[in-house]
């Protein structure tokens, strides 16, 4: 780890940290408080995905609906008008939207082969966008004078790495770059999670192992054919395995870091709170070696 110590974290000039862990435990509430304070650089991977690497994907696929409404289409094609996303650190629906859901194409859903192509490309991007960490550092301190950096990743961090080498190129980067902090919910907080999401069923990226595994089980327990998916009842489905299958990844990827709960960071309301929270964990740890 770049601090090994509570007190090299404390003395340090730059503090260079990277949350990873489940969507909902709080790593984009932290890493807004931090920015908020004018002296954190936030670095989002999604945005970063949103924008730069699938901002294309994005504009294309919301034209290409546009073109279905003769209207739109002809003002579209003597550029008369423009089609953009306006993704935002805390509003990433253009991104969702592009990314879909599996499923009958009158309730929404995709078609399992062009919804697998989506999953690639958010794969190829959330791993650029990861490898770009040291960029923005560099970036962050150099143009704007920010010498604390936070990244907040997505929750699918861990479907694209594997803690389990330990010469993962994007791991290696990123702990050679951050702190990296596992935010650990607990049983509560993922039973939560799964009914804030039963409420509002969101698209995902998975791990196309386990992708594969769950439609084709999907499929074999309800006996539905592919166009007649509902796709809300698939995500829905997968959801809760789709978490499990996550967890000791998560885990796996601690120890190339520090762990905290997510009930530890709940309360933090300032850059101090933060750095009182990173500095008593890893206290923790060097009592617990």
């Amino acid at each position: 780890m770049i601090y090994t110590s509570a007190q090299q974290w404390r003395d340090a000039a730059q503090k260079k940290v990277l949350l990873f862990g489940m969507s909902g435990l709080g790593k984009t509430h932290i890493s807004n408080t931090l920015r908020d304070q004018g002296t954190w650089f936030h670095y989002s991977i999604d945005y970063r995905i949103g924008t730069r690497y699938m901002g294309e994907h994005i504009a294309d696929n919301a034209k290409r609906e546009a073109m279905k409404v003769p209207f739109l289409r002809e003002l579209l094609m003597s550029d008369s008008i423009y089609i953009g996303s306006n993704i935002t650190f805390n509003n990433l629906a253009p991104l969702s939207a592009y990314l879909g859901k599996p499923g009958n194409p009158d309730q929404g859903g995709l078609a399992f082969a062009d919804y697998v192509t989506r999953q690639e490309q958010h794969r190829a991007a959330e791993i650029a966008a990861l490898m770009d960490t040291k960029l923005f550092i560099n970036r962050a301190h150099d143009l704007y004078g920010y010498d604390n950096f936070i990244c907040d990743t997505g929750g699918s961090i861990c479907e694209v790495v594997d803690p389990e080498d330990p010469n993962d190129p994007v791991l290696t980067t990123l702990s050679d770059n951050t702190l990296m902090v596992w935010l650990k919910g607990s049983d509560t907080h993922t039973d939560a999670l799964i009914q804030r999401f039963d409420r509002a069923p969101k698209p995902m990226y998975y791990q196309p192992e386990f992708l594969l595994s769950a439609w084709r089980d999907y499929l074999d327990e309800t006996g539905h054919a592919e166009s007649s998916v509902d796709p809300d009842a698939f995500v829905r489905w997968t959801y809760a395995r789709a978490l499990a299958h996550r967890q000791p990844r998560y885990a796996a990827m601690a120890k190339w870091g520090l762990t905290v709960t997510a009930d530890r960071v709940a309360s933090v309301a300032s850059a101090d709170d933060f750095a009182d929270v990173i500095a008593s964990a890893l206290e923790d740890q060097a009592a617990e070696a």
